[in-house]
């Protein structure tokens, strides 16, 4: 068990109880009557909550999910299914997807990092 500290703790026990991301001031408008009154407490605790592969940055709505992965160990590349009418977001776990990244950069005589993708699309419950 993770040894969380109080404000990593209030902003991941928020994050799992959402079923949407939230963005940083959205966090601290929610948790401010917990005595976490500053923007950069929300901040380092989101940055040491990402560092320990727990919650991950939606980069394109500079929000924040919790990560739903057992073991999860993605912190820089992470991928993910979003509907842009609910705003539902679900974490690809592809264990092949970064094996053909990587083919696919020494293709073009590069080297593979990480990746961030985010895949945009209607969920089947807004198609229905």
């Amino acid at each position: 068990m993770l040894e969380l500290s109080f404000n990593q703790k209030t902003v991941h026990e928020l994050l799992q109880a959402s079923d949407r991301p939230l963005k940083a001031y959205t966090i601290l408008s929610e948790i401010q009557k917990l005595g976490i009154k500053s923007p950069t407490q929300v901040y380092r605790a989101l940055e040491k909550l990402i560092e320990l592969g727990i919650v991950h940055k939606i980069e394109s709505k500079n929000s924040y999910i919790v990560c739903k992965i057992n073991n999860c160990s993605k912190q820089l590349s992470t991928s993910f299914l979003m509907c842009n009418k609910c705003d539902n977001v679900v974490e690809i776990e592809d264990h092949h997807f970064e094996d053909r990244l990587n083919k696919l950069s020494k293709k073009f005589n590069t080297q593979y990092l990480h990746h961030k993708l985010e895949i945009y699309g209607t969920c089947e419950d807004c198609i229905l």
